[in-house]
């Protein structure tokens, strides 16, 4: 049965809330990140269909990763903190090893790949050890909820919030990937873009080293 107004006015979830909701969904998929830098390489290298897994594991995996942390991992890591960290570390390594592999990339024909692009359960993995997705999904469910509101109701508005955003907003980056093959025909320039790529991954990742370096030298 639909709500009515004043019922989801009872339950935190207001026009003006949700229109914030998704501002913020919308803005923070668009802005750079490891998932639109890892998806913009793979259109670069391996074209929009065979990056079609990829791009899908992040559209579903990261929504699923909201409800999860929504509706209880969020408690999880309060009561278990260590393994917040745990995750955190894990993260970092593994984009520096992604990064690495970024920036070695094969150049000598962009028609060839001699990798294989990320497949959907390894992109919807993924969003667990990325720190930009930790920092969104946490953020929003932070900001964007009241404990004395249905929580299960705030979440599910929340997922669908970045549900909506993230299909457009991840395909603008790998179609930007895509288009960019026409220009990087250069094997040069297509090195540059590479190593440009890995080192924007690696920035990506700065702020959470350094808050794990303050955490362990405090």
């Amino acid at each position: 049965m639909p709500y009515s107004h004043n019922q989801l006015e009872r339950n935190g979830v207001m026009v003006d809330n949700y229109l914030a909701v998704l501002l913020f969904s919308f803005t923070t998929m668009i802005t750079p990140g490891p998932n639109n830098i890892m998806i913009m390489s793979s259109g670069l290298n391996y074209g929009v269909r065979k990056s079609m897994p990829h791009y899908l594991g992040i559209c579903l995996g990261f929504p699923a990763m909201v409800v999860a942390v929504g509706l209880g991992f969020d408690a999880l890591f309060q009561e278990f903190p260590f393994l917040h960290e745990v995750i955190k570390v894990a993260g970092v390594l593994y984009l520096l090893y992604l990064a690495y592999h970024v920036a070695m990339a094969p150049v000598s024909n962009i028609g060839v790949v001699r990798r294989n692009p990320l497949t959907f359960l390894q992109a919807a993995v993924f969003q667990w050890v990325n720190p930009k997705a930790w920092i969104m999904a946490t953020g929003a469910v932070a900001a964007y909820t009241t404990i004395d509101s249905d929580m299960f109701l705030q979440v599910v508005y929340i997922t669908f919030a970045f549900f909506l955003a993230t299909f457009p907003c991840i395909a603008i980056w790998l179609f930007l990937g895509t288009h960019l093959k026409k220009l990087l025909r250069n094997e040069t320039h297509q090195r540059l873009f590479n190593v440009t790529m890995a080192i924007l991954l690696v920035l990506s990742v700065i702020p959470v080293i350094i808050e794990l370096a303050s955490d362990y030298l405090a």
